[in-house]
């Protein structure tokens, strides 16, 4: 390890709190070679990839033979952490979650070969914008189609990923998923200390008492807090509203409901928060029967450059190493993240590389 690569470490591990220093090992293969001196700002972020092209429908299951079938069942695939933002890296497509979705409801609109679609659904949540954008867009796909719509959370459909799924017009689930999370998190940090302890102080220009309202600078007020918890109780109180418009089997005078726990799928089901249990096979054959039609091929839309060949296909949309240091310190990331979110999580600096 040479002299740079050393003392941006030392300078990472200095920001930990002090009891954590001696104790920790972190072991990385991660190297940077100067061949000489440098001047300027040196960035480890990678760039985007290119524009794969248009959305392309790609058959993943379905009636075998030499004829193909005259329907088809579009499945949507709906992963990770849901954020409005691209995602970059060399095995990433850079993706933003809002916009692909929104463009494979336009695909599955524009193909009048698709005779109804799966969202399927393996997504802890997101930011609060992001997850409800994402839910009027299928309500709109499903008002203007008029096709069958069934979400079919795989192994987490909690936060935002459930809020989401409420747009359906059935649930289904697998039976070891996790639901729920019926709530709402902020999470910020105070660095002030760990500031201090490397001799970094805050300095600040503003104009707006409140500008800087969850600073990491210093410890928070009780007026802000308070400012924030009402935010937070007001999007807490939004997401109850569209459980109950979407889900009225669900009691409403239930208090666990909505106290942001995630349930098993069998006790989901027994809430109301869902309607059944089963396979990716029963949800797309639930779509099927209400189509009215015969069999139909199951159908992915991907990019040239995003290979499908099964329904349980995953767009690499998470890099693998998008900075110098894999290492995630608490409040560094915030700047990456959303605020309010709709997210199951019990990491506390999010997912840094947002939707998988």
């Amino acid at each position: 390890m040479n002299g740079v690569s050393r003392l941006v470490f030392v300078f990472l591990l200095a920001l930990l709190p002090g009891g954590c220093r001696s104790g920790m090992t972190v072991n990385t293969n991660a190297r940077l070679t100067l061949a000489k001196p440098v001047q300027g700002r040196i960035s480890t972020d990678l760039p985007p990839r290119r524009d794969s092209g248009p959305l392309q429908t790609v058959a993943v299951d379905g009636p075998t033979g030499c004829a193909p079938a005259a329907t088809k069942i579009a499945l949507i695939d709906v992963d990770g952490v849901l954020v409005n933002g691209n995602q970059v890296g060399p095995y990433s497509e850079g993706e933003n979650p809002l916009a692909l979705f929104r463009e494979k409801l336009d695909a599955a609109a524009a193909d009048r070969q698709v005779v109804g679609v799966v969202i399927r659904i393996n997504s802890p949540g997101g930011g609060v914008t992001v997850c409800d954008m994402m839910h009027h867009e299928l309500r709109r796909f499903k008002e203007r189609t008029q096709l069958p719509v069934t979400a079919y959370i795989m192994e987490v459909g909690a936060g935002g990923g459930y809020y989401l799924a409420t747009a359906a017009d059935s649930i289904h689930a697998h039976p070891t998923a996790l639901v729920g999370g019926i709530g709402v998190v902020l999470n910020l940090y105070n660095l002030q200390d760990a500031m201090g302890f490397v001799n970094v102080a805050g300095q600040q220009i503003k104009a707006g008492q409140n500008i800087d309202m969850g600073t990491a600078l210093r410890p928070l007020t009780p007026e802000t807090a308070a400012m924030l918890q009402q935010m937070a109780d007001d999007f807490h109180k939004r997401f109850q509203r569209v459980v109950a418009a979407n889900r009225p089997a669900a009691p409403r005078d239930n208090p666990a409901l909505f106290d942001g726990r995630v349930f098993t799928a069998e006790q989901a089901r027994a809430l109301g928060l869902i309607d059944q249990l089963g396979y990716l096979e029963d949800a797309i054959s639930d779509v099927q029967s209400r189509s009215g039609g015969g069999p139909s091929q199951v159908v992915m839309l991907r990019r040239e450059t995003d290979p499908a060949r099964t329904p349980y296909a995953v767009t690499a949309n998470r890099p693998p190493l998008d900075k110098l240091m894999p290492l995630s310190i608490p409040g560094l990331d915030r700047p990456d993240l959303p605020t309010f979110m709709y997210l199951w999580g019990i990491e506390p600096t999010g997912d840094r590389g947002g939707a998988k």
